[in-house]
């Protein structure tokens, strides 16, 4: 018997119970709830998300109001999406959405929440927190790690170079180089070389069916008793991919302690401090293997997507604006010149390119969806009761294409950012809650301030160091934009492109 089948005898049997009990229990406190559209009987609103849960959910506010209430299964989900409203809930009361909901994801690719982004919010979760932010995110690792990646940036300008003008897949470049740059601070070495494309293009396949798969609304994460059936097929998918994530941090850390014993540096990166630590903060404890590899999931994974799709997008909207991205490059030759590659201590200079990379996070967040959240207690917000254990979205998108606050807000124009425009104070750190794509409050992404910096670097050194051409027969008005949702924000269509150098030879350190 099929599984969908099977699925729709149980709704059958099931009906009859579950409408008497649906029509006593949700006369209860209704009025006090937010607003939100009726569900099927079991499913709740699940059926009606779609392909782009962030499109259907933006759809939905439009006719039930900034906050509105689904039922997914048997789950009480609340979305906020207008900019006050993510506020009352990201920062009055922060403190009581702190924690994540239980999900297939963190269980079954996450190690079991024993990681940083699903781990339960508290002195443990505190501990690895600063333990990354003291060794990877504060202004003084930014700085002691800058020549890692100007070195990674030089790499991969080489590497486009020796393309000599052929068709190059955008993000499967940037993603190597970000997980290079990335490794080496956090595992003492690059994981990826000239040598092994094949194997950074499957590390990049990899990552983006764990943002696929994390991204999914699995039935069994709505509907308990149906959680063993499997019905959608996604955590078989989640603990096949698992283990290849398993093998691989496996690899890394034995071949690190390896190289220790035989003498080796193993001195300044991330993985060697945790491997030496007796303690965490606060009593946390000794980490074992599986906290650390649980540890390097989330830094090899959020810590590379995030930063390899924006590159990309912006990129590709750049290639849509040719007057945008001439401007840019003009911007560009007046601080750097053509004798030299943009160094990090030039990004400071460049406002027109600061303006695109927000403005490429403001119409493609990372995140459309913010990662749930769940409600400790019972609260009031905007006049409606939020049940105790009622799972919180913030519609990322949606928000920072809210035509009450963005003016012509789908249009791509950085010049909202500069100085004199509307938004020029608007920032992307967690304050101004218009432009959230790393969220906000406690649980804020750890890395913004590298993962910023990494895609004004990137792009900038893309932007300055090639003109780019579509392939034959591809123009910018055809340019597919079209989303693939996920965890993160991918292209449906990859980025392919050439690039053509446009510096004098001896800035690129290669031969022609």
């Amino acid at each position: 018997m099929s599984p969908l089948l099977l699925l729709f005898i149980t709704i059958i049997l099931s009906s009859l119970f579950l409408f008497l009990f649906f029509f006593i229990t949700t006369k209860k406190n209704t009025d006090a709830l937010p607003p939100g559209p009726k569900g099927w009987p079991i499913l709740g609103n699940l059926p009606q998300l779609g392909q782009k849960p962030h499109h259907t959910l933006q759809a939905l506010s439009k006719t039930y109001g900034p906050l509105f209430r689904l039922r997914l299964g048997s789950i009480d989900v609340v979305v906020a999406s207008n900019a006050s409203t993510a506020s009352a809930f990201l920062r009055t009361h922060d403190s009581n959405f702190s924690n994540r909901p239980p999900n297939s994801g963190a269980e079954h690719i996450a190690y079991n929440y024993q990681d940083l982004v699903f781990a339960p919010y508290g002195p443990r979760w505190r501990s690895l927190r600063r333990l990354c932010s003291l060794h990877l995110f504060s202004v003084k690792a930014l700085e002691d790690l800058r020549g890692v990646r100007e070195e990674e940036l030089g790499v991969l300008v080489e590497g486009l170079v020796k393309m000599k003008q052929k068709t190059v897949n955008v993000g499967q470049a940037v993603n190597a180089c970000a997980t290079n740059a990335l490794a080496r601070a956090t595992v003492g070495r690059r994981v990826f070389t000239e040598e092994e494309e094949g194997e950074a293009g499957e590390f990049k396949a990899m990552v983006v069916e764990l943002m696929r798969l994390a991204g999914v609304f699995n039935v069994g994460d709505f509907v308990p008793w149906l959680r063993p059936l499997d019905l959608q097929g996604v955590v078989k998918k989640m603990k096949k991919l698992h283990r290849r994530y398993d093998e691989f941090f496996d690899k890394i850390i034995e071949e690190h302690r390896r190289d220790v014993v035989g003498g080796g540096d193993g001195g300044g990166d991330l993985l060697s401090v945790m491997l030496a630590l007796e303690e965490l903060e606060d009593g946390g404890g000794k980490l074992n293997d599986t906290e650390i590899k649980a540890l390097l999931l989330n830094l090899f994974t959020a810590g590379t997507d995030t930063t390899a799709s924006t590159v990309e997008w912006a990129l590709a909207e750049l290639l849509r604006h040719p007057d945008i991205l001439a401007m840019a490059q003009s911007e560009l030759d007046s601080v750097v010149g053509h004798g030299r590659l943009v160094a990090d201590s030039d990004l400071h200079k460049l406002p027109l390119m600061q303006a695109i990379i927000k403005e490429t996070l403001r119409l493609h967040p990372p995140t459309p969806l913010s990662l749930p959240r769940i409600a400790s207690e019972t609260c009031q917000v905007a006049g409606y009761q939020i049940p105790k254990s009622a799972t919180l979205f913030v519609n990322v998108w949606a928000i920072a294409r809210d035509p009450e606050v963005w003016s012509n807000p789908l249009k791509f124009d950085p010049h909202r950012f500069l100085p004199g425009g509307k938004h020029a104070h608007v920032g992307v750190k967690g304050s101004d809650f218009e432009l959230i794509p790393f969220g906000a409050g406690r649980r804020v992404c750890a890395g913004l301030s590298l993962g910023m910096k990494m895609v004004q670097f990137m792009t900038a050194t893309l932007v300055h160091a090639f003109d780019w051409a579509l392939p034959e027969g591809m123009t910018a008005e055809k340019l597919d934009m079209e989303e693939a949702y996920g965890l993160t924000l991918q292209r449906a269509v990859p980025l392919m492109a050439n690039p053509i150098p446009r510096l004098n030879k001896d800035a690129y350190g290669v031969i022609f």
